[in-house]
C-alpha cells in the first residue's frame, strides 16, 4: 500500500471535515431556522454535488480558478501557487464536493432540537450564540457527528474531483483512490485489492457508525 497516498488522503479528509464543521454548522443552523421564502434555492445549491458529476464540478473549478482567470490569478497571489495540481486546490474542491454530506445531516439534527428548550433559554436571557453552544449543539451532536464522519469518509474515497483538479502528483495530490486507479492501469491487482479493501472496510465502518448514531434519536422521537 502507498503510505504517502494514505497519509495525504487522511490529511485531506481531516482538513475538509474541519472546514466543513466551521463553515457548515452556521449554514446548517440558518437552513434549520430560516423562514426565508426562497430558502429552497440555497438548499438546492448545497445539495447540487449529490447529483452533479464530479468531472463537471472539477471542470468549472479549473475554468473559474485557472491561471488565466481573474479569480485564478487572485488565488495564486494569495496562495503562492496556481490552483490546479495543488493540495490547496484539492482541499477547496473537496470542501465543495463534500458540502451536502455534512450540511444536510447538520441541518436535520439542528432542526430536530425541541424549540421550547431554545425559547426557554432565550427567556432566561441567554444570547443566541450561548443558546446554540449550551442547548442546541449538545442536543444535536449525534447528527453533527454523523455529518462530520460522512464528510470525512466521502473525501477519503473521492476520485473524480481529485483527479480533475489535482491530477496524480505523488506526495502532493495522489490520494488512495488515484493510487487504486494507477495500480489497476499497471495490472497490479494485488496492490489494488489491498487499497480497495481498506476503503471498503472504512466505508462500512462509517455507515455503521452513522446509523448507530441516528438510531437512538430516531426511536426516542417515535416514543413521544
Amino acid at each position: 500500500m502507498d503510505a504517502t497516498a494514505l497519509i495525504l488522503s487522511v490529511e485531506l479528509a481531516a482538513l475538509t471535515t474541519l472546514i466543513l464543521l466551521l463553515l457548515g454548522l452556521p449554514l446548517a443552523a440558518w437552513l434549520a431556522g430560516s423562514r426565508w421564502r426562497y430558502r429552497f434555492l440555497v438548499e438546492a445549491v448545497v445539495a447540487l454535488p449529490l447529483v452533479l458529476p464530479p468531472t463537471v464540478l472539477g471542470f468549472y473549478l479549473l475554468t473559474g480558478l485557472g491561471p488565466h482567470s481573474p479569480a485564478g490569478r487572485l488565488f495564486e497571489a494569495v496562495a503562492g501557487h496556481p490552483f490546479p495540481f495543488s493540495f490547496t486546490g484539492l482541499l477547496l474542491a473537496s470542501v465543495l464536493y463534500s458540502l451536502p454530506f455534512a450540511v444536510q445531516p447538520f441541518a436535520g439534527a439542528l432542526a430536530g432540537v425541541d424549540r421550547s428548550l431554545v425559547e426557554a433559554s432565550h427567556t432566561l436571557g441567554v444570547s443566541r450564540l450561548g443558546t446554540f453552544f449550551r442547548i442546541t449543539l449538545p442536543l444535536a451532536w449525534p447528527g453533527v457527528l454523523a455529518g462530520a464522519v460522512l464528510a470525512f469518509a466521502h473525501t477519503l474515497g473521492e476520485f473524480g474531483v481529485v483527479l480533475m483538479v489535482g491530477g496524480n502528483i505523488p506526495g502532493r495530490t495522489r490520494t488512495l483512490s488515484v493510487a487504486i486507479f494507477d495500480h489497476v492501469e499497471a495490472l497490479e491487482y494485488g496492490a489494488a485489492h489491498r487499497t480497495a479493501a481498506l476503503l471498503l472496510v472504512t466505508s462500512f465502518a462509517v455507515l455503521a457508525l452513522v446509523y448507530a448514531l441516528q438510531r437512538r434519536p430516531f426511536f426516542r422521537w417515535n416514543e413521544r
